[in-house]
């Protein structure tokens, strides 16, 4: 397979660079071809401004969807963009690699969506009518290939678990697991998710590094999180309701959007 890893953290020699190491070695230990995409040893631009779409002109009122749009089709896009896009055409498997900090991706990873995920690619795809609402959500142009995060976090495992003072991991992740990489069509795998990372002695990280060279030696078999497609029926269109009948009774929330049956039935 071909892997693409983007990699967001300062510090090339920190955990997360020594785990980057890991993964890349183990993958291509099993024949793999790895791309690494390191965001802050690229200088990554991470906003969106009129400097990304050059058809747009001064005195034009500057409406980013549409500039993206524009772009796109004219294949007018920045350098640096068109060549992210480029990879994840190329790559079977997308990884992003990043610690969580304040609950969330580094802001230089949520640029590198802002400007990649352009319109037409990534989002605006596919017909809007009143039996589908676009091709995302299962569906899309990135569909057939696979995704997942690896994240490290500061805080233990408990602090993350369903009654714990953060918040349900998977909870705190949907956005990006969903909203990001689900949304143009990946099948999106667990997430590797490593904790208590700054108490990390050498046998701590030994431990994580077996468990990581398994993941990624199971990439391709690895069963991922059984998201709902949004034109698969269980939504009503438009207005992008589950049906009343599907999920569990009284149950809200991101975990609505993942059929429980089908995992079950894995």
């Amino acid at each position: 397979m071909k892997v693409l890893l983007v990699f967001a953290h300062p510090e090339p020699r920190s955990l997360n660079g020594a785990l980057r190491d890991v993964a890349v070695a183990e993958l291509e230990a099993q024949g793999h071809e790895v791309r690494v995409s390191d965001l802050y040893a690229d200088d990554w631009k991470s906003e969106v401004d009129r400097a990304d779409f050059p058809l747009v002109t001064p005195h034009t009122r500057f409406k980013p969807a549409k500039a993206s749009a524009e772009a796109f089709e004219a294949n007018a896009l920045t350098g640096d963009v068109k060549a992210e896009i480029d990879k994840l055409l190329w790559a079977d498997v997308l990884i992003l690699q990043f610690p969580l900090w304040w609950y969330a991706m580094p802001a230089i990873l949520k640029g590198w969506v802002d400007r990649v995920y352009a319109y037409g690619f990534a989002y605006g795809v596919g017909e809007h009518s009143d039996r589908r609402w676009g091709d995302r959500f299962g569906e899309g142009t990135l569909a057939g290939k696979r995704a997942m995060l690896i994240v490290t976090t500061g805080g233990w495992e408990e602090h993350y678990a369903a009654r714990g003072v953060n918040g349900p991991i998977d909870d705190l992740l949907f956005p990006i697991n969903h909203g990001i990489l689900y949304y143009p069509g990946y099948d999106v795998l667990p997430s590797f998710v490593v904790y208590k990372v700054d108490r990390f002695d050498e046998a701590s990280f030994a431990e994580v590094a077996a468990r990581l060279r398994e993941r990624m030696r199971t990439l391709a078999t690895t069963a991922p999180i059984p998201y709902r497609q949004q034109n698969g029926g269980d939504y009503r269109i438009p207005s992008m309701q589950l049906h009343p009948e599907l999920g569990d009774p009284g149950a809200t929330g991101f975990a609505l959007h993942v059929n429980r049956n089908s995992a079950e039935g894995q």
